[in-house]
């Protein structure tokens, strides 16, 4: 059996650029995903002051933390995602590039954009923070299994 995940925007509410406003997520399993950073297996930052560089690393880290947990991007709920930026043009590219990648579709969930000062790791432009629905327990995958701690 899995999860049954709905996505809604209500009429009364204004238009989004691919987000849904409300999503409901039947009883279940979640995973709860650590802000992905743009660091590598060894724990370098990658890119260092190239955001695309960075949103790729970043997009990378949270596929494998998904796969992981035998989840995939549809099966996301609730992203955040952390841009060191003022700028609303440089927001709008992260997202722009976020959502053109092999995780989109973990952003039609209810989604969070925010521009902050400063981030965790020196010369860190960008994290993003994950929420999933999982199959329930009896559905369960091997690679769930294989990589439970």
């Amino acid at each position: 059996m899995t999860t049954k995940i709905t996505r809604i925007n209500p009429e009364h509410l204004h238009a989004t650029p691919g987000y849904h406003h409300i999503t409901v997520v039947g009883a279940g399993r979640t995973a709860y995903l650590a802000g992905q950073c743009p660091l590598d297996r060894d724990g370098t930052l990658v890119g260092p002051g190239d955001l695309g560089a960075q949103i790729d690393q970043v997009v990378a880290n949270a596929l494998a933390a998904l796969t992981a947990v035998a989840a995939a991007p549809e099966q996301v709920v609730r992203s955040v995602i952390y841009v060191v930026s003022a700028e609303t043009s440089v927001l709008g590219d992260a997202w722009r590039q976020l959502t053109a990648s092999p995780l989109a579709p973990a952003f039609t969930s209810a989604s969070t954009l925010l521009g902050v000062a400063q981030l965790g790791y020196s010369g860190q432009l960008i994290e993003v923070d994950l929420t999933a629905a999982l199959a329930t327990l009896a559905g369960r995958s091997a690679a769930w299994r294989n990589n439970r701690v």
